[in-house]
């Protein structure tokens, strides 16, 4: 720690002053001490600090004053509170007030130099850290807004609960709230709740010790103890069974996890990010998700827009997808056509950012020009006749519901015995079996991908 970084200790109890003082010192920190909000008003202003500590409980006032002023005056100046043990509700106002973190009475000096050494840490890499921003792309309000939003809450420790459609990129702004905060030199680790057997889930979260079950050969450290130190994001958090929910919520609150057939429990500073796509709080009304639970990871909701909201963004969203897939071929890919353009803008994108790269992807390897066209992009509105009885089919067509639903997989069958045909008969020359074909080579080659024979 370099001895010119200073701390201001806010608390009317002259021993807590006195402990936190020589803690800190001993980490080579200058500490000036205020005793009610008007000195520490005061101190701000004379002083310039990089970590505020100050109590829930003051003369003449309360720490959210503290708070509150320092978010609207010195916004790069982190704070954490000092509450009474067990007093969640004031730790939870504080975080939404803009709180850095908070620490409970007694002080755990372990606890503390950890929160300290984070919060020292955070100025210099969010200034590092900055141009990650840069991945959400687009220009729109609602996209300049969200990225200033990032940019706070990164600067905390709060729970965020990030709320959004599929396809919108929710894991992308938890990387950047981790990114850009004071945890970006631990691991983020990402887990998708849906994607987890009910039975599996408690030993991935939380690890498990040999012998504790069937088939458990040897010690095994779960998803927290991996992300210790960093961030977890638990995406589609609602697809956590009740059991599981309840074990979550003791993890946040305790801040310790006990692996399957561990004795004792085990220290864990995690960061909680969380998202899904399903409307949380009418699954708490419906009884589906816990309410207790809901609201810990809820300290503060982030949406995220969907790109229907943001139009005017999908120019500069597509120009960035095919740079990307030009960077992946490692050749000239086409660009977008007037036409085809103004039909993206036009289209609803249930499926979001996700939808119009798989769009883009497709229409780069089944267009035979250097302009992707507007028949390239196969969207529903546009979906040109007889598409679906050609030879070999492409797999894109849009037929009435009922019929539709099953046909791609028909289509897939007979696509993948066309194209194993003509890459035997042509010894597995590429070129040659897509000119047999009738399809170009970079048709073959996403078909070959997305088809899995590769």
């Amino acid at each position: 720690m370099s001895p010119t970084r200073s701390v201001l200790v806010i608390d009317d109890e002259r021993d807590i002053r006195e402990l936190l003082v020589l803690t800190l010192g001993r980490m080579g920190l200058r500490v000036d001490t205020a005793a009610d909000v008007s000195s520490a008003r005061a101190q701000l202003a004379a002083g310039k600090y990089d970590l505020c500590l100050t109590d829930m409980r003051l003369p003449d006032g309360n720490g959210l004053e503290i708070v509150t002023h320092i978010a609207q005056r010195y916004p790069d100046l982190p704070v954490a509170m000092i509450t009474a043990y067990g007093n969640v509700e004031a730790a939870v106002e504080a975080l939404k007030a803009g709180a850095f973190d908070f620490v409970t009475k007694p002080v755990d000096l372990a606890v503390l130099r950890r929160l300290v050494n984070s919060a020292l840490e955070l100025g210099q890499q969010r200034r590092a850290l900055q141009p990650t921003s840069q991945r959400l792309v687009g220009d729109s309000p609602q996209m300049q807004q969200l990225r200033a939003t990032i940019g706070k809450l990164a600067r905390s420790q709060a729970p965020v609960y990030i709320a959004g459609e599929s396809g919108v990129g929710k894991e992308l702004v938890a990387r950047l709230i981790h990114e850009q905060g004071a945890r970006a030199g631990g691991p983020f680790v990402p887990v998708n709740c849906g994607a987890i057997p009910s039975e599996l889930m408690e030993s991935e979260l939380f690890g498990h010790r040999k012998g504790s079950f069937t088939g458990a050969h040897a010690d095994k450290d779960g998803l927290f103890q991996a992300a210790n130190g960093g961030t977890l994001f638990l995406d589609e958090v609602a697809e956590l069974p009740l059991h599981m929910q309840v074990k979550l919520l003791r993890v946040i609150q305790e801040k310790t996890v006990r692996a399957i057939g561990a004795s004792n429990e085990t220290p864990v500073d995690v960061r909680i990010l969380s998202a899904t796509h399903k409307n949380l709080a009418k699954l708490v009304e419906d009884g589906k998700f816990r309410h207790d639970l809901f609201y810990r990871i809820n300290v503060i909701e982030l949406p995220v827009p969907a790109l229907r909201e943001r139009g005017e963004d999908i120019a500069q969203i597509a120009a960035a997808i095919l740079a990307r897939l030009a960077a992946e071929h490692g050749e000239a890919l086409p660009s977008l056509s007037n036409e085809a353009l103004e039909a993206l803008r036009r289209h609803r994108f249930p499926g979001n950012v996700r939808e119009l790269e798989n769009i883009l992807e497709r229409a780069v390897a089944l267009c035979e020009g250097a302009s992707i066209d507007l028949a390239d992009l196969h969207l529903p509105a546009q979906q040109a006749p007889g598409v679906a009885n050609s030879p070999l089919g492409n797999g894109f067509s849009n037929s009435s519901p009922g019929v539709g639903e099953h046909l791609p997989d028909a289509l897939e069958q007979i696509e993948r015995a066309s194209i194993e045909k003509a890459l035997i008969a042509n010894r597995y020359n590429k070129t040659k079996a897509a000119a047999q074909l009738g399809i170009t080579f970079r048709a073959l080659r996403y078909k070959l991908k997305k088809l899995g024979m590769e």
